[in-house]
């Protein structure tokens, strides 16, 4: 049996409990409350969201400020209310991971 180095190990373990936060970070941030992965609900799908900013290369820090800041206008008239109690950092996590969804 061949033995793996613990620093790969280790590297790994990160990498996937990194993946694994991004995943259920908005579960923990009132994001569930109008949104949904692959359907409307209030708010629009994070699929859409992705969609429309495919390609975008500010696209992240937008939407980390919007999630922060709150804003209306670009989906609807629906309000997308402030979220403060999502850290900054936090706010570029979700930004990312939504992003990245397909």
């Amino acid at each position: 049996m061949k033995r793996v180095p613990v620093p790969w190990l280790l590297a790994l373990w990160l990498i996937s409990g990194a993946a694994w936060a991004d995943d259920e970070l908005y579960k923990t941030k009132n994001c569930m409350a109008c949104h949904r992965v692959d359907r409307s609900s209030l708010g629009p799908s994070f699929k859409s969201i992705a969609a429309k900013y495919a390609g975008d290369q500010g696209a992240e820090e937008r939407l980390a400020a919007k999630i922060r800041e709150g804003g209306v206008g670009v989906w609807g008239q629906v309000p997308m209310p402030a979220q403060p109690q999502v850290s900054a950092e936090e706010a570029k996590t979700l930004a990312r991971w939504i992003l990245g969804i397909q």
